[in-house]
């Protein structure tokens, strides 16, 4: 089959994702804030090296690998694990609150490894913070400043983070902004902590920074960093690219604090999908299976893509279809005649299993899959155990009663 006949089988009704000028980087928070979450374990060194390994081949640009300040562990494995990057394409940020005090152990962390390492400088910045918390704004921009000076004058890239971005006053988000670049701040990030924003919030907040940094003429770095709170972080990170935003925070499997962040395999999995990158996503899979077994939480049989069920079928109808498609001998049909995710392309294959919505092609196809005769007698068989059993029915069930 041809290419353009391939093209043939789908319309494709969704409009043509906008080239990105300049391209998307990618911020990987899982060992940082994504151990945030209240139900995940703080995972020993050895098991942070192979994510940080898996975010590389991924084609992920940085990746946030802790609190400085959080103790003589997290010290540790930062300094290890900004060694580890040495000879890899990702780098290494850290975040520090906007105190001097928090910034100096990188600046230690800095001479010690010989690498460079990117402060993530962060306050609050909504007014409902700044009551909570007694602030003074003025304070508040001075801490700003003070402490971007001082990454800066040690020759260390600052990001200045603001808090809750999403719910402050625009006319404190410019001032904010506009001390941090002043300042030297090489990137900003925008940031919806609450997991307040909609789509269209998303749009208008940060099509409202985009503007700050053109008004000042600045060649400053934008970023997103969303929570799905309100079961939104994905598809206002994407909404975020589109309205200027040059690099996307997000985690594995979406873990963070409370309901977590943006998804980082589902990002990049929609972005290979829409054409946006074009980066070798083999891998995707096996990240979120080492990043949920080192923080101890297994991801929901149905979740996108890389759940057990995400192309699993035992119902007659679709798997007849994808069953067909493989005894053309044709994967590529196979793998999107009932799917909008090709499985093939993140490492992954159909499958094909017999339950209570089963008919005949599912178990023929599962027999001879396992070298077994589907006789028509075996495959009645196997039908009236399925017909009468409310779920999948196992290898050994199927087997069992094929061969009686």
């Amino acid at each position: 089959m041809t290419e353009q006949q391939r093209d043939d089988l789908i319309h494709d009704w969704n409009t043509p994702y906008p080239a990105i000028e300049g391209g998307v980087q990618f911020d990987d928070e899982t060992l940082r804030d994504g151990l945030q979450s209240p139900s995940v374990r703080d995972p020993e060194l050895d098991k942070k090296l192979e994510l940080i390994h898996l975010m590389n081949d991924l084609g992920i640009h940085t990746a946030d690998v802790g609190l400085p300040g959080a103790g003589d562990r997290a010290r540790h494995h930062i300094t290890s694990l900004v060694k580890e990057m040495e000879p890899l394409d990702i780098t290494a940020n850290v975040a520090c609150r906007t105190v001097i005090g928090d910034i100096a152990p990188v600046v230690d962390v800095v001479q010690e490894t010989g690498q460079p390492i990117e402060v993530c400088a962060f306050i609050g910045s909504s007014p409902i913070r700044q009551y909570a918390e007694s602030w003074d704004f003025e304070n508040m921009l001075k801490l700003s400043k003070d402490a971007v000076e001082f990454g800066v004058k040690n020759d260390l890239k600052v990001m200045f983070v603001t808090e809750d971005t999403s719910r402050a006053h625009p006319e404190q988000v410019r001032a904010l902004y506009t001390t941090a670049i002043e300042a030297g701040a090489s990137r900003i990030c925008v940031c919806d902590t609450c997991g307040h924003s909609t789509p269209l919030g998303t749009r208008n907040l940060v099509t409202f920074v985009k503007q700050i940094v053109d008004d000042l003429g600045a060649d400053v770095g934008i970023d997103w960093h969303g929570h799905r709170d309100r079961g939104l972080g994905l598809i206002n990170t994407l909404v975020a690219l589109d309205a200027g935003a040059t690099r996307l925070h997000a985690t594995a499997l979406g873990v963070g604090e409370r309901t977590g962040n943006t998804e980082m395999d589902l990002l990049l999995a929609n972005l290979k999908l829409n054409g946006v990158i074009d980066n070798d996503l083999q891998k995707l899979g096996e990240y979120c299976e080492k990043a949920a077994a080192a923080i101890g939480m297994p991801f929901p049989v149905n979740y996108p893509i890389f759940g057990k069920d995400a192309f699993e079928t035992g119902t007659g109808v679709h798997a007849s279809a994808v069953v067909k498609a493989l005894r053309k001998g044709d994967t590529w049909l196979a793998n999107r005649v009932y799917s909008g995710v090709p499985a093939d392309l993140f490492g992954l294959e159909q499958v094909i299993q017999v339950g209570p919505m089963s008919g005949k092609s599912n178990v023929q196809w599962y027999l001879e899959k396992r070298g077994k005769e589907a006789t028509e007698e075996a495959v009645s068989k196997v039908l009236e155990l399925a017909k009468k059993t409310p779920r999948l029915l196992t290898e050994e069930e199927i087997l069992g009663a094929a061969s009686c």
